[in-house]
């Protein structure tokens, strides 16, 4: 077992508290957005095996079968197939996509051969992998998810009565559900940039009238109020009105969703667990200074309506103390753990996180390793046998699906 030396991303969006709260540290005026557990190249995490520092991609690389097992290897080739984060939201991320596997293969060559550099403002394939991606909350965490159906938004867009925004609300009524998705996401992410501020103005004025109509409805009003927050960070920005297109969610801690490829969703703010693809490849659609690629974009966006629903946490048969949110990929497995003493299963690649409490890992050769909020660990798949044991302790495990 090793314990993880980690990295914390120091993102705009981040928050200035949540990640210092859990790790225990003292805040700095510095944003701490993402802590990073796993092999990514962009933020490899360290360990120590007694031979001085090395990067778990550098540990991995060695020794491919040992480290993942064979089935992993033979499934997902000699790399760790996800990447497992704690994410902090102080302000609100983009809007964002992200592409299947083909999409990002493609792109990924189309973009080597016309000798994008991978560090370039226009690059939009940082690698050839997909990047489905599961976020459990710790906290209260609210974002937007999936689009909301057409008529739904034309009705909501009715009764902010925004002039501007009668065109949109006009395309969602008349064309067929993925014609009429796309067509207002297109309207609003070209519109003339000059008349973007005045119009993002007067849609978060009528949103807080909304949020203010709306008191006797918590969930509406809260609504809302998130929709309408967005012009205080992004004023010259059209993600506004890209967000109005999605559902808003509000998760409560230990509440999961799951985000598959061309699924666009924004995080607006909390702390929560995120597990994904080992990948970093992400299109925006708005709610940041970062480069926008429309007609890409529209190619990896689904455009059909869904209602965002929590993955709900089941009981795993044979393996006691273990909750897992399911699924219907393969390359990660996030499962949560509380309290008491529980033999966590073996054979594949697995990170530990501690969330809570105190944790100590206990394997078949008597090492032990103690966990406090915010620590991790990287369990090879050759370890045969580890149990953790805590009290008001909670951790959760990535590992893979065989």
């Amino acid at each position: 077992m090793d314990r993880l030396a980690t990295t914390i991303r120091p993102y705009a969006w981040g928050s200035r508290t949540a990640l210092p709260a859990l790790l225990g540290a003292e805040p700095t005026e510095d944003p701490q957005a993402e802590l990073w557990m796993g092999a990514h190249s962009g933020a490899p995490s360290g360990v120590d095996r007694g031979h001085g520092a090395q990067t778990l991609d550098q540990v991995i690389a060695a020794d491919p079968e040992r480290e993942l097992g064979a089935a992993t290897v033979r499934r997902f080739g000699p790399t760790l197939p996800f990447l497992f984060k704690v994410l902090a939201a102080g302000e609100p991320l983009s809007v964002q996509v992200h592409p299947d596997l083909a999409q990002a293969q493609a792109g990924f060559a189309a973009e080597e051969a016309r000798g994008i550099p991978l560090s370039a403002r226009e690059r939009n394939y940082r690698d050839a992998n997909h990047k489905p991606e599961m976020l459990c909350a710790l906290d209260e965490f609210t974002g937007v998810c999936g689009f909301r159906r057409p008529e739904r938004t034309a009705a909501l867009l009715d009764r902010l009565g925004v002039p501007g925004l009668r065109p949109v609300a006009d395309v969602l009524r008349a064309k067929p559900e993925p014609e009429a998705l796309r067509e207002a996401l297109t309207l609003v992410l070209t519109l003339d940039q000059a008349s973007v501020p005045a119009l993002v103005a007067e849609t978060a004025e009528a949103l807080r009238r909304l949020a203010a109509e709306a008191a006797s409805d918590e969930a509406e009003a809260v609504a809302f109020a998130d929709y309408a927050a967005l012009a205080d960070y992004y004023p010259n920005d059209p993600g506004l009105l890209s967000a109005l297109l999605l559902n808003h969610v509000v998760l409560r801690p230990g509440q999961a969703i799951y985000l598959g490829a061309g699924v666009p969703h924004a995080y607006f703010r909390g702390l929560g667990v995120e597990l994904m693809a080992n990948s970093d490849n992400v299109l925006r659609a708005g709610l940041t200074p970062k480069h926008i690629d429309v007609p890409e974009l529209l190619a990896v966006v689904r455009f059909e309506a869904t209602d965002p629903s929590v993955v709900p946490s089941e009981s795993v048969p044979g393996n006691p103390g273990e909750q897992l949110y399911p699924v219907p990929i393969d390359e990660f497995r996030l499962s949560r753990y509380e309290l008491g003493e529980w033999p966590l299963p073996t054979g594949t690649p697995q990170i530990v996180l501690c969330t809570s409490g105190e944790a100590t890992l206990t394997d078949a050769a008597g090492q032990r390793l103690t966990l406090s909020p915010g620590q991790s660990c990287f369990i090879p798949a050759d370890n045969p046998a580890v149990t953790a044991t805590g009290s008001a302790t909670t951790i959760f495990r990535a590992t893979v699906t065989l």
